[in-house]
């Protein structure tokens, strides 16, 4: 087989594969970026609560 013939036949078959892909719409898209933002936003803010907690419980013990 031809050494250009694989990447250009790889090509191919991806761009059929794309062309059957369910895109989400631009709402929805929208939607869920909104709310990987707010979840990742409350994550911080748990997360940081947890820890100051836990320093300052340990801290505490070990003074």
């Amino acid at each position: 087989m031809n050494i250009l013939a694989k990447p250009v036949n790889f090509l191919k078959e991806v761009r059929t594969e794309l062309s059957k892909v369910s895109w989400s719409t631009r709402k929805e898209l929208l939607a869920s970026t909104i709310l990987v933002i707010t979840v990742t936003g409350i994550m911080t803010i748990f997360i940081g609560i947890v820890d100051l907690g836990l320093s300052r419980f340990l801290s505490v013990i070990f003074k």
